[in-house]
């Protein structure tokens, strides 16, 4: 009697440690798993593959790929020559929730940005879509004379949440800028060389108070569409990137 106790304790004990195993075997997995998911190379290096106008079939001329950066060649004008209008997406995937990783640098004074859930049949992205700011703050101030809105700076999320100025490190004019977006439904981080400069709740009571009583409050569409295209917009203002890619979440 006293052996057979002693085999079902062993016998327990084996299966214990063997399910504590399977256990961490399988959520290392998981773990694995999601490190895992594959990065989509927006943009390949060498053409504009992939890319084609908001609204349109084919890729603007002042689109285009030199020494290996996704460029937008034209003559930066003010604030108050603005046109614009050749804002383009990436077409070929709509994207729900990610996390997207740019490398970007403008000129002195440039303006551009990172828009998302972008919907076709508006007047231009902005009108639907979250835009994460990019900018030349100071060079922007100088070569307008104004000043700019904290919601208007690099890295806000324009018009609606501003960037934490004491973690926020804006590299000058011509060097170049890493950018992240962290999308989901519970939280969107905007990142910028390495920091987390803001974060906020979409579709939130404080989400909407600051919709409906800013800037989009006349823009019914605005973030309505939880799943769209990436877009890169043109105010006029040469940009390069370098580094555009994204994984789902």
């Amino acid at each position: 009697m006293e052996k057979i106790n002693s085999k079902t304790k062993i016998f327990s004990l084996l299966t214990f440690f063997l399910g504590i195993t399977l256990i961490f075997k399988s959520c290392k997995e998981e773990k694995s798993s999601k490190n895992d998911i594959q990065w989509i190379n927006l943009f390949d290096g060498k053409t504009t593959n992939g890319w084609r106008v908001y609204n349109g079939d084919e890729i603007p001329k002042k689109w285009t790929v030199v020494d290996g950066n996704l460029t937008f060649s034209t003559k930066l004008k003010l604030e108050d020559e603005f046109s614009g209008g050749g804002d383009i997406i990436y077409y070929k995937e709509e994207f729900e929730n990610f996390e997207l990783y740019v490398e970007w640098k403008l000129p002195k004074g440039g303006n551009s940005g990172i828009l998302y859930h972008v919907k076709e049949g508006f007047n231009s992205p902005f009108d639907v879509s979250p835009e994460y700011q990019l900018l030349d703050d100071d060079g922007w101030e100088e070569i307008n004379n104004a000043k700019l809105e904290d919601w208007q700076k690099a890295g806000a999320d324009y018009a609606m949440y501003t960037p934490d100025e004491n973690k926020k490190k804006l590299n000058p004019y011509g060097e170049w800028n890493t950018s992240k977006i962290v999308h989901t439904e519970k939280k969107v981080e905007h990142w910028l060389n390495g920091e987390l400069i803001l974060s906020f709740v979409p579709q939130s009571e404080d989400w909407y108070e600051r919709k409906n009583s800013g800037k989009w409050k006349d823009y019914p569409d605005y973030a309505k569409f939880k799943k769209g295209y990436i877009a890169l917009q043109d105010h006029d203002s040469p940009i390069w990137f370098r580094v555009i890619k994204l994984r789902p979440l």
